[in-house]
């Protein structure tokens, strides 16, 4: 018999070839069977779904909770399973002389799943700037601390910043690559200079830099060091990049995501392998909010559900080298599965630059199975009451959810 049956509703999981009404069945913490009219009778609990989309647990590949360490990190339960999030990548929140708290102190207590990268800084986001001298990165202790919790940090994260590049230029993502080569895991670099201090053109030597597998975030960026020139054209390395298997993630946050610099590229081909929030405290207050409105602003950009939903769960699983597991409803992966219903209305969505976006169909969670346990939204995203009413042209109404 069964621990749980999700009945009735439409399944979207373009990594099984799924899409329809079917149901889905979990037992003993894994996806058990997924198909057309599961019996009730077979089932210890039915939880009915009909009208609500089914998809493999969100992941959100760049965001920040280390909560109570650094004043940006969020709570991770709120931006993960009370958001429709079952699987949270932490961006190099925490360094190696900050690591520690991780496994002691956050993970033990959350429900959602916690997959950090290390920060190549020794004190990683606790204080901003992050690098401030040459002596901010050590890579003796950086190897040591991602080789003691080897299976737990995902790889290292360097970000592409003033004053960090006037202080050490190249050297510090070369170290941060060296670092993740000599602890056999990946590399995540930011891009885009908030204080637009650097040159931009490091962008060419920092993509030749990348090997398959590791991951660009933040490639939407308005800020310099982006991966479009001064014409608005891409740079040739993006696309060799992105051709010899690096992984391109938008990654929202408060300062590096723009839509205009995202129809230029998309256009010009390079489309996203994954959508994250790069979510903070400060964030969650004024830009993107949760993984379900970045959802909804590539569903206003033109992307298709079943596109949207890979770049939120199949890529990502991939990205971290979690899809044996991860990414998928196929049978016998662990029961991570977001619920989530879709709204027509007629909302507006803006980007860092207040630049505005008008959508027709928004996404939010429902609820949220984590090795098959449920979970009920809470605070986490915002529903659609909460988003503030505006006017606009004609007499709309529009909600200003970032």
């Amino acid at each position: 018999m069964y621990d749980l049956v999700l009945k009735g509703g439409t399944v979207v999981d373009p990594s099984s070839g799924l899409d329809g009404v079917l149901d889905v069945a979990v037992e003993n913490g894994v996806i058990a069977r997924v198909a057309a009219g599961i019996p009730p009778a077979e089932a210890v609990r039915v939880v009915e779904v009909p009208g609500k989309i089914v998809t493999p647990g969100l992941i959100d590949v760049h965001a920040h909770v280390f909560e109570g360490v650094n004043r940006t990190g969020v709570n991770p339960d709120l931006g993960g399973v009370y958001a429709g999030v079952t699987t949270i990548v932490d961006a190099g929140s925490a360094g190696p002389a900050t690591f520690g708290a991780f496994p002691r102190h956050i993970i033990p207590h959350c429900q959602t799943e916690i997959v950090p990268f290390l920060h190549i800084c020794q004190t990683g986001l606790a204080t901003l700037p992050d690098i401030i001298a040459e002596s901010s990165v050590k890579l003796d202790d950086t190897v040591r601390v991602a080789t003691q919790y080897r299976g737990l940090i995902c790889g290292i994260k360097a970000r592409m910043v003033s004053p960090a590049l006037e202080i050490m230029g190249m050297e510090m993502p070369r170290l941060a690559k060296r670092a993740a080569r000599e602890a056999g895991i990946k590399l995540m670099v930011h891009i885009g200079d908030t204080e637009k201090r650097y040159d931009p053109k490091v962008i060419h030597p920092l993509l030749s830099l990348l090997e398959p597998g590791d991951i660009l975030t933040h490639y939407f960026t308005p800020n310099p060091g982006g991966v479009l020139d001064a014409n608005g054209r891409l740079v040739p390395e993006a696309r060799e990049a992105a051709d010899r298997g690096v992984w391109f993630d938008t990654a929202h946050g408060r300062m590096n995501f723009s839509f205009d610099v995202g129809r230029r590229i998309i256009d010009q081909g390079l489309l996203p392998h994954c959508i994250s929030t790069d979510l903070t405290v400060p964030g969650r207050l004024t830009t993107v909010h949760s993984m379900t409105e970045m959802m909804t602003r590539f569903l206003g950009l033109g992307f298709t559900l079943p596109q949207v939903v890979t770049m939120s769960t199949a890529n990502p699983a991939k990205a971290i080298g979690a899809d044996h597991r991860l990414g998928s409803l196929a049978v016998g992966r662990q029961a991570d599965i977001s619920v989530l219903q879709m709204r027509d209305g007629d909302w507006v969505v803006y980007d860092i630059l207040g630049a505005a976006l008008r959508v027709d169909r928004a996404l939010a969670p429902h609820l949220t199975l984590k090795r098959g346990r449920i979970f009920t939204p809470d605070f986490g995203p915002r529903p659609w009451g909460w988003w503030p009413d505006r006017a606009l042209p004609g007499g709309a109404v529009a909600g200003g959810c970032c």
